[in-house]
């Protein structure tokens, strides 16, 4: 998984407003999605099932089409697209495309270290 422009330092938060979803207490993993996408469904359960493995991580799915001011806002290019956000709701990875489950643990750990600062 790889860091976005500006986002290696927890710039850009986000919350249970924007994403429709309460964050994880500890991670959140945020995948934009489309409805004809291959790729999204084998994404979501990779997602799914690492959430799943670490106490205090949620998985929010958003459909790409639903929220196109948020995919514009986040610069969100295809589908699909993950976002990991550390506790405070700020994005400290992002990758496009579907990752390997040991990316998403590894880039999960990076976020669950960093110190909850407000």
């Amino acid at each position: 998984m790889v860091s976005g422009p500006g986002e290696e330092h927890g710039e850009r938060r986000l919350g249970a407003a924007e994403l429709g979803a309460e964050l994880g207490e500890r991670a959140t993993l945020v995948q934009f999605s489309s409805a004809f996408c291959q790729p999204c469904r084998a994404t979501r359960r990779t997602l799914a099932e690492v959430a799943g493995m670490v106490d205090g991580v949620a998985h929010v799915e958003i459909d790409a089409e639903d929220r196109l001011a948020l995919v514009r806002e986040l610069d969100v290019l295809r589908t699909p697209t993950v976002l990991v956000l550390d506790a405070r709701g700020r994005i400290v990875r992002r990758a496009a495309g579907q990752p390997r489950k040991a990316d998403v643990i590894a880039a999960l750990g990076e976020a669950v270290r960093w110190p909850a600062r407000g």
